[in-house]
Order: structure tokens, then C-alpha cells, then sequence
């Protein structure tokens, strides 16, 4: 087998990432995007020792759990993986994947508690960067990237994971910038105006900030587009209209210089009857009603914390720490990023908290400092998990409980696997799909101190 044979493959499982896994001459063959239960031919992309990489020329079989898609974008967008699938068969999907991640590392004896579905299966996203950019026949457009195209964008003006108010501040915003000529920003010269549309809700108190994302490569007024905006009827209330100007080669929204060009440069969310303040570019989680499941689990695994001490690691903006602060004693959060343990502070400052505290600097070396010794350590690492050195340290402190959030199960059982061969052991494990239609899923983990 060569790269560029063309081969047929029979899905027999899924792996994380949207991968469907069959077999060929012997030899796993990986096939982004392909379902359990399809026949598959496939290209032969890359050539490993235990394994193939395949791309999709052709569905010869569809799946048995195949239906309809709602959303019309689907198969051309790269946003979502699974909308041709029912809600209930993509839950069954991600357990399985997850269930054998676990056993694949010898973590067996634990309590699965199954997978919480999202309270929201469509319209669940607080959150989208839209790109301005060209489609596949060279027209202007203002979405998504198309699936596997970098330099293609695709207009999702119908899409079913936001609500409303996003599609309209889509479509005006495309209208006016066709209307004034404005040039859309080209990925492969570097050339052009505008590069995003940064659109945030908070889905309980009903704000919405709106960031238009520039090069410096034009002076425009927005004037015009903010009297639009003001005047677009959407559902929830406009608190702010931002300029964001970014001359990086990135792809990604960089803030080099931002202006409020009208009310304030946040919003306010509610998770669990707490208060949140979410700026242009503080990370929080994408789908609100998702995330009181998360925390909810959190707090359900760390349990009576009254009179203990709890550790928030990698705590980002504050909002584990924030959530579990008003039923500890007391709680200490570290974070590398200085302007997110800055947000965390202000956070705890407009919930009244006065037993939080917030570091900033790098988990190992700042579990090194610190004098206080927790009695639960919770966790919500990057994606890549936990370093190992910082294993090391968390292990040292001997909390009794352990709780690892993770958004993937790669990472995390490789790191429960690590924690285990030590004083801890897997106790429950529940999943939180705060990603419907999407490979993505949350998973929490209770680990408790193993007496010797």
C-alpha cells in the first residue's frame, strides 16, 4: 500500500477527533469524517508502520445511522461533525469512544456515570468567530471555514448550533461591508480590511457584544454599521460595539488594538447564580447551559468542601474557583496567563468572594510556593493535559479527591493512567456534551487518595 492507492474500507469503530477506523490488508486505516457502519473508498494520505491515514473519495455504503441533516451546511462547513446523526446515537458514540480510551489504558474499575446531554441541542453556542473571506468560486463571504479548505470560507447564514441573533448580525454585516466596497481580507497575500466578526451572548441575562476584527491597511468610520446594529431588533440587548485591529499573519483574532466604538467592551453572564465578566477576548465556555452541567458535576465530585481547602489548576478566568468559592473554606487558583487571573480577581471581587485567591504564574513552580496544602485538587488542563513535572507536584500534596476536567480523553487518560500508578485511584467518571454535532465532549473524573 502507497500513498494515493485508492482503497475500500468498512467503518468498524470510532476514535476522538471525528475519526472512523476500518481495516486494510491488516493495517488500521484512519479516516477523518467517516461514520461507523460506511463503506468507505478512501485515498491513501500517510503510511505508517501500524498505520494508514485516509481521506474520503467516496460513501459506497451509508450508515445504518445516518438521517437527514437540519442544517443545510453540513458536509461543506467544517464546523460540525455529526448533524447527520440523531442527538442520542452521537451520546452513544462519544461514551463508546471514551469507554475504550479507558480500558485501552487499564482503567477499569471505576463507576461510569454516563454522559450528560446538552439542555440545548441546537442554538447552545455563546460564541462564534466568523471569517471574512472568499468561497469556492471566488465570491465574497462571511462565515465558516470550508471543511478542509483554509483558504475558503462559506456562508453559514442558516446555521442551526446559534440562535438567532448571530445570523442576523451575520447577514448585516455582510451587507453593509458589500454595500461600502469594503475589501474582505485575503489569507494568501495578506491583503484586505476585514478579517472577523467576533459575535458573544450571554444566554442568561441576554447581552450581546459584537467585535469587528480589521487590518490597519484602511481608515474607516463604522458609524453607519453601529446605527445598524442599534437598530437590528435582536433578541437580546446590544451592550457593545468593538474595533479590533490586527495586521498579524495569523489566522487566529489577535488584539493589538481595541476601541469601543459603542457602549462597553463585556458582558455579563449568570452560571449557577453567580456573575460573570466575559471581555472581547476572555476564554469561557461556549455553551452556557452546558457548562452549570459541568460545574454542577464538579461540585457534585468534590463534595462537602466546608471546612477544606480546594486547589483550582489551571483555573483561566476563575470560574471552577468562582463556582466552588461560596462552599469551601477557601480556595487558591493558579494560572499562567496574567490578564485571566487578572479577570479571575475581578470576577470573585462582583460575586462579593473574599475567600479566593488567584496566582499568576506556572502550576509547577507556583505549587511549589505555596505554603497551604489542599484537601481537593481540581484540575481543567489545556488540551495537550498536564505537565509531567506538574503531575509530580499535585500527587505530592496529598489532597484526598482529585478532579479532572478535561476536553480530551486522550490527554486525560494518559494522565489518570500517570496519577494511578501512584497513591490515587479512579473512582466516577461523567461526561458533559457541551458540544452537540461536534466530535468534542467534557469528561470529569473523580480520583481519591488510595490508604495505605
Amino acid at each position: 500500500m502507497r500513498k494515493n492507492d485508492v482503497i475500500t474500507v468498512d467503518v468498524k469503530e470510532m476514535e476522538f477527533g471525528g475519526f472512523g477506523i476500518g481495516y486494510f490488508e491488516g493495517k488500521k486505516v484512519k479516516i477523518k469524517g467517516a461514520l461507523l457502519g460506511q463503506k468507505i473508498k478512501a485515498k491513501v494520505k500517510k503510511v505508517k508502520k501500524d498505520m494508514v491515514e485516509g481521506e474520503i473519495v467516496e460513501v459506497i455504503e451509508n450508515s445504518t445511522l445516518e438521517k437527514q441533516s437540519l442544517c443545510p451546511h453540513f458536509g461543506d462547513c467544517g464546523g460540525c461533525t455529526y448533524q447527520n446523526v440523531s442527538y442520542q446515537d452521537q451520546l452513544k458514540i462519544k461514551e463508546d469512544i471514551l469507554k475504550k480510551l479507558f480500558e485501552k489504558e487499564g482503567i477499569t474499575e471505576y463507576e461510569f456515570l454516563g454522559i450528560v446531554k446538552s439542555p440545548k441541542e441546537h442554538g447552545y453556542r455563546n460564541k462564534m468567530e466568523y471569517t471574512f473571506g472568499k468561497d469556492k468560486e471566488g465570491n465574497a463571504a462571511l462565515g465558516l471555514h470550508r471543511k478542509g479548505r483554509f483558504y475558503e470560507v462559506i456562508m453559514t447564514d442558516k446555521c442551526n448550533i446559534v440562535e438567532d441573533d448571530f445570523l442576523k448580525a451575520l447577514n448585516l454585516t455582510f451587507d453593509y461591508a458589500i454595500k461600502k466596497g469594503l475589501p474582505f481580507y485575503d489569507k494568501k497575500t495578506h491583503e484586505g480590511f476585514l478579517r472577523h466578526l467576533v459575535v458573544r451572548k450571554a444566554s442568561k441575562s441576554g447581552e450581546i457584544l459584537l467585535n469587528i476584527v480589521t487590518t490597519t491597511q484602511l481608515q474607516h468610520d463604522f458609524t453607519e454599521l453601529i446605527e445598524r446594529y442599534k437598530n437590528a431588533n435582536f433578541e437580546s440587548r446590544l451592550v457593545g460595539v468593538l474595533h479590533t485591529q490586527n495586521d498579524s499573519w495569523s489566522d487566529a483574532v489577535v488584539c493589538e488594538r481595541l476601541e469601543v466604538l459603542y457602549g462597553r467592551d463585556y458582558l455579563i453572564e449568570e452560571i449557577l447564580d453567580l456573575k460573570f465578566k466575559i471581555s472581547a477576548f476572555s476564554f469561557f465556555q461556549t455553551n452556557s447551559y452546558g457548562a452549570e452541567k459541568l460545574y454542577e458535576t464538579v461540585r457534585e465530585f468534590a463534595g462537602d468542601v466546608s471546612d477544606k481547602i480546594v486547589f483550582d489548576l489551571y483555573s483561566g478566568t476563575g470560574t471552577i474557583g468562582i463556582i466552588m468559592a461560596p462552599m469551601a473554606k477557601k480556595v487558591i487558583g493558579i494560572e499562567l496567563v496574567e490578564e485571566a487571573v487578572m479577570s479571575a480577581r475581578k470576577n470573585a471581587e462582583l460575586n462579593g468572594l473574599e475567600n479566593c485567591t488567584f496566582i499568576a504564574g506556572d502550576v509547577s513552580q507556583k505549587l511549589k510556593e505555596i505554603k497551604e496544602k489542599p484537601d481537593v485538587v481540581i484540575v481543567d488542563p489545556p488540551r495537550s493535559g498536564i505537565n509531567p513535572k506538574a503531575l509530580e507536584d499535585i500527587v505530592k500534596f496529598n489532597a484526598e479527591k482529585i478532579v479532572y476536567v478535561s476536553c480530551n480523553p486522550e490527554s486525560l487518560v494518559r494522565d489518570l493512567k500517570t496519577l494511578s500508578e501512584d497513591v490515587y485511584k479512579v473512582k466516577k467518571v461523567k461526561c458533559v456534551d457541551m458540544f452537540p454535532h461536534t466530535y468534542h465532549v467534557e469528561c470529569v473524573t473523580l480520583m481519591s487518595r488510595v490508604e495505605k
